[in-house]
């Protein structure tokens, strides 16, 4: 549990005291972000506003790993786990995609970065390698960081290798890599308000940490008798290492990002934290739960899928502009109100999914 407190309070330490440097940088180089013509008018006073803030994110979540691994060898020799290498190699893979968008766009002067083609292929190229990786390095119990059944709390019934090992992998690559697409489109698209996705991530993965402390408190290869309580994941401490500092990273970058921001964590940001929550389902056996915890995520997508779809069929439109934040900006709510009131609403399907974790131990 140390190790965990070291990660948060690392990452925290630099995100605070790294982004003003990293503000500085950008600002010497002209590094601004551009705003969508067709988006809120309100938004184009933010013209200019220093973006990638997402390295810093990165960087400070790395860090703050590494510290608490530095801590943890010299207490008691531990090293990190194929779990928490996996899971940082997704963050910090899709992280250099959405790096190399943002810095196309502004390098090229427009809104638009990376062709979608180019995106496809990054993203797939981080996700494949990913997915395969995660059904490799069994520990002495045969586990694997990740597993081919679809999960909720647990390891549903639904096996995706029930016609054999190779199509089990091809299925399970399948499905992975449309976590790691929804969680990363999620995320990117909330992220339109100033401290909005930055917020509800910080939220969203602190309830990770309690989530994977419980898990290794009740792991399957720690209790002496292993029963229906204990959770078949392979190294939930060292995904508990990495949530912490994730959330250490967001919480002392959101000091710079919330209203008026001082810099954007961008698109190196937003698919970064994307990937992660993605990774951390997949590894943490609740892909589905996942989709209650972090439910604010799931809730912009869905504004943005019906405003599309309903416009396509109707050609009319649901919403006075998708994602959600915009429709209620257009309402005349004004920006700091609409971010706390996500918040809060993310709160609220934290507890609940959290309340569900719970109860199911309960009942077990």
């Amino acid at each position: 549990m140390i190790a965990v407190i070291v990660a948060g309070a690392a990452a925290l330490a630099v995100a605070l005291f790294g982004t003003p440097l990293f503000i500085r940088f950008l600002v010497r180089r002209n590094y601004g972000q551009f705003i969508r013509q067709d988006g809120p008018t309100a938004h184009f006073t933010k013209r200019g506003t220093p973006t990638m803030g997402g390295v810093v994110i990165i960087g400070a979540t790395l860090i703050g790993y590494l510290v608490a691994y530095v801590v943890s060898f010299f207490r008691s020799g531990a090293l990190p786990s194929a779990s928490g290498l996996l899971l940082l190699f997704l963050m910090v893979g899709l992280g250099l995609i959405g790096f190399l968008d943002d810095f196309t766009k502004i390098t090229r002067q427009r809104s638009l970065g990376l062709s979608p083609a180019a995106k496809i292929i990054g993203q797939g190229a981080v996700g494949i390698t990913f997915s395969v990786l995660a059904l490799q390095f069994p520990n002495e119990r045969f586990r694997t960081p990740a597993s081919t059944h679809i999960s909720f709390i647990r390891d549903l019934g639904l096996d995706l290798a029930f016609a054999g090992v190779a199509v089990g992998l091809v299925l399970f690559v399948i499905w992975s890599n449309f976590l790691i697409t929804a969680w990363s489109n999620a995320v990117n698209l909330a992220d339109g308000l100033d401290g909005l996705a930055t917020g509800m991530s910080a939220l969203v993965f602190g309830a990770y940490v309690i989530l994977t402390t419980w898990q290794s408190n009740q792991s399957c290869q720690v209790l002496s008798q292993a029963g229906p309580r204990c959770y078949e994941v392979r190294d939930p401490l060292d995904l508990s290492i990495v949530a912490a500092a994730i959330v250490g990273a967001c919480i002392g970058f959101l000091w710079w990002n919330t209203s008026p921001a001082k810099i954007f964590m961008g698109d190196t940001g937003a698919l970064a934290l994307g990937g992660a929550l993605a990774g951390l389902t997949i590894l943490t056996r609740t892909e589905i739960l996942g989709a209650i915890i972090a439910g604010m995520f799931v809730l912009v997508v869905l504004s943005d899928v019906i405003q599309i779809g309903w416009f396509k069929m109707t050609g009319k439109r649901v919403f006075k502009m998708a994602p959600l934040h915009h429709h209620f900006e257009l309402m005349g709510w004004a920006e700091v109100t609409i971010v706390v009131r996500f918040w809060v609403v993310s709160v609220l399907f934290v507890a609940v999914g959290l309340a569900i974790f719970y109860a199911e131990w309960i009942a077990q």
